[in-house]
C-alpha cells in the first residue's frame, strides 16, 4: 500500500554535498521520525541515510539483496525489513521475489529523477481520487470570501498521501476520519482522534458546512471543548494547506468596542487619545464623538462601526 508522509524542508544551500541532499530527502519523505542535533553526525549515521547514500541512490542501476544490505549495514534481519518497508511504501524502491528467499531491492526506474517523477505522478493520483469525499460532504455555498488582510504567517507544509482501503469491521473509524488521518490533519499518531464522533472529526466537519470563517470562540461554543485543544487542532489543519487562518474583519467593530469599554474605564480619556492610538488612525471629530459616547457610558458597537467604517482596515 502507497503510503508517504511529506514534509516542507528548505533546501540545502550546497548542491554538491551528498549528506546535505539525503538528508533533505529523508526529512522531506519523513523517513526518520526522529532527528535531532543530538543524533550522531546530525542524522549521517542514521541507517535509512547510509542505505541511501551507500547503495540505493549509489548505484542505482542494480539490485540489492536483502541479506547483502543487512550485512553491509551490520543491521538485523528485522530491523533493515523496517527501513525498507518504509522505502517501498513511500514508492521510491521497488523489490523482486527470485524464489531465493531474499528480495532483492532497486531503485524505482533506475534513477533518482525517474523515482521521482513515479512518485510524484502516484501522488498526484491518489490525491485526486480521494478529494471525492470531500465533495460528498461539502456543504458550503460557491461563494468567495473577501479576505481584506491575507494570511502571512503560513507554517511549513506537512500532508500525508494514502491509498485508499476499506474500513475494517467493527472499526470506530468513518470514511471521513480515516480520510483526515491519511491526510495527516490528526497528527503523526492521531489516537483516539481517528474516531468517527472525535473532537478534530466534528470540527472539520462544521468546516466543510461553513460559509462564514470559525473563530475559537464560536468552535468552543459549537463543540463544547476546551478552546486550547481546538486551536492546536487547527494548527494541525493549517499544516495540511487546507485551512487558512484569516483576520475576522466581520467582527473587527465587536472587538473594537469591546477593547474601547475595557481601557477607557482602566485608564481613563488621557490614555485613550494619546497612547491608546486614537490620534494615529481617527481625526479630530471622529475621536471627539467616540470620547463623549464613552463619556456617558452610551458607546455602542453600531457607533464604531460608523466611525470607522473609512479606515482601512490594515
Amino acid at each position: 500500500m502507497f503510503s508517504v508522509r511529506l514534509q516542507e524542508v528548505a533546501l540545502p544551500t550546497s548542491d554538491r554535498d551528498i549528506d546535505s541532499l539525503v538528508t533533505w530527502f529523508t526529512d522531506t519523505l519523513c523517513l526518520v521520525r526522529k532527528k535531532g542535533d543530538a543524533m550522531a553526525d546530525y542524522g549521517m549515521a542514521n541507517p535509512v541515510h547510509r542505505l541511501l547514500r551507500d547503495h540505493i541512490l549509489a548505484s542505482p542501476e542494480i539490485g540489492w539483496d536483502a541479506q547483502m544490505l543487512a550485512d553491509e549495514l551490520a543491521l538485523t534481519p528485522a530491523s533493515l525489513n523496517h527501513h525498507l518497508t518504509r522505502l517501498v511504501e513511500a514508492g521510491i524502491i521497488g523489490y523482486t521475489n527470485e524464489g531465493k528467499g531474499w528480495r532483492r531491492y532497486y531503485l524505482r526506474g533506475g534513477s533518482i529523477t525517474n523515482a521521482v517523477e513515479l512518485f510524484s505522478v502516484q501522488c498526484k493520483t491518489i490525491i485526486d481520487q480521494r478529494m471525492s469525499l470531500l465533495e460528498e460532504n461539502w456543504k458550503r455555498d460557491d461563494c468567495r470570501l473577501a479576505l481584506e488582510l491575507p494570511e502571512e504567517d503560513t507554517p511549513s507544509l506537512t500532508l500525508g498521501v494514502v491509498d485508499h482501503r476499506p474500513l475494517t469491521p467493527q472499526t470506530s473509524e468513518s470514511l471521513l476520519s480515516q480520510w483526515l488521518g491519511d491526510f495527516g490533519l490528526l497528527g503523526e499518531r492521531p489516537g483516539k482522534e481517528i474516531n468517527a464522533d472525535s473532537l478534530s472529526c466534528k470540527l472539520f466537519e462544521i468546516l466543510l458546512s461553513r460559509n462564514a470563517p470559525l473563530s475559537l470562540d464560536e468552535a468552543a461554543v459549537l463543540l463544547n471543548g476546551p478552546k486550547p485543544r481546538i486551536g492546536r487542532i487547527l494548527e494541525r489543519f493549517r499544516a495540511s494547506g487546507m485551512v487558512e487562518r484569516v483576520a475576522r474583519t466581520d467582527r473587527l467593530s465587536i472587538s473594537l468596542w469591546s477593547a474601547m469599554m475595557a481601557q477607557y474605564q482602566r485608564r481613563g480619556e488621557d490614555w485613550m487619545l494619546k497612547k491608546g492610538g486614537f490620534n494615529r488612525i481617527l481625526n479630530e471629530t471622529q475621536q471627539s464623538k467616540l470620547i463623549q459616547k464613552l463619556k456617558k457610558n452610551k458607546l455602542k458597537v453600531e457607533d464604531v462601526e460608523s466611525q470607522l467604517k473609512d479606515v482601512n482596515s490594515k
